[in-house]
């Protein structure tokens, strides 16, 4: 182990805003459950130190200390992972290559086209035409570099709403991008900083966030509302509250 440069973070200075979450290629960063920042690994901080150039309250600064070296490979593998593969195609010591898809087969970005059949069936048995239109949806997996999040009507929905909601495809889901997550079962470190990227960069239309009645699902809403805070863009967003019966609030 031998001394090199690494990002140390002053906690008590840390107001949660994530802003460093996102700064960081290498995925170093991640908010914890005080909501403070922390180095996930030391060996995917580069100590290049872009995330002090966005940090607001200054809890955040290199110092030279020892430390087991930057592993590019390992930070490439993790951004893959939780990001994507244009985010992982951005981490220092990678050359920026482009990728096919090398990660779990299921978490692989794609738009999905709409269906050329007009209508539905009617009647038992029959067939609901899916108004889900990209894949992966579920926050860790997606990747705020998605094309399909450009100026996209964005909807955030608590896991359970399109159990609860019999007409969630028709009634919300019909024209938007989904994003879903549970706050309450979630790991969730990081969210309000991924979110926060998604609206940055992708100048939404519009977004929504669907909850349960349930009082941990609030918490889905704070944590978005947190998220366009730290994104600095001015967008409304509305909440739709649906009850465990079905029935749409909000």
């Amino acid at each position: 182990m031998n001394k090199r440069k690494i990002i140390e973070i002053e906690r008590d200075k840390c107001d949660g805003c994530g802003l460093c979450t996102t700064a960081c290629a290498e995925g170093a960063l991640a908010l914890d459950a005080e909501n403070k920042a922390v180095l996930v690994r030391e060996l995917y901080c580069d100590g290049m130190g872009a995330c002090l150039d966005v940090c607001p309250t200054g809890a955040l600064k290199i110092v030279e200390r020892e430390s087991d070296g930057y592993d590019a490979e390992a930070a490439f593998a993790h951004v893959l992972g939780t990001r994507g593969k244009e985010a992982a195609a951005q981490v220092h010591g990678t050359g920026g290559r482009s990728l096919d898809f090398s990660g779990c087969p299921g978490s692989a970005s794609c738009a999905i086209p709409a269906g050329t059949d007009e209508g539905e069936a009617a009647g038992p048995g029959a067939r609901v035409k899916s108004r889900l239109r990209q894949w992966p949806i579920q926050l860790h997996l997606v990747s705020p570099f998605a094309p399909y999040f450009q100026g996209s009507d964005l909807l955030i929905a608590a896991d359970c709403t399109a159990f609860a909601l019999g007409s969630f495809h028709q009634d919300l889901l019909e024209g938007k991008k989904l994003v879903i997550a549970c706050p309450k079962l979630d790991e969730t470190e990081g969210y309000v900083g991924k979110i926060a990227e998604i609206i940055k960069r992708n100048g939404l239309k519009s977004l929504t966030v669907a909850i349960m009645t349930v009082p941990c699902c609030s918490g889905l809403f704070r944590i978005v509302q947190r998220a366009v805070e730290a994104s600095g863009v001015s967008i409304d967003v509305k909440k739709i509250v649906i009850g465990i019966d079905g029935k749409i609030s909000g």
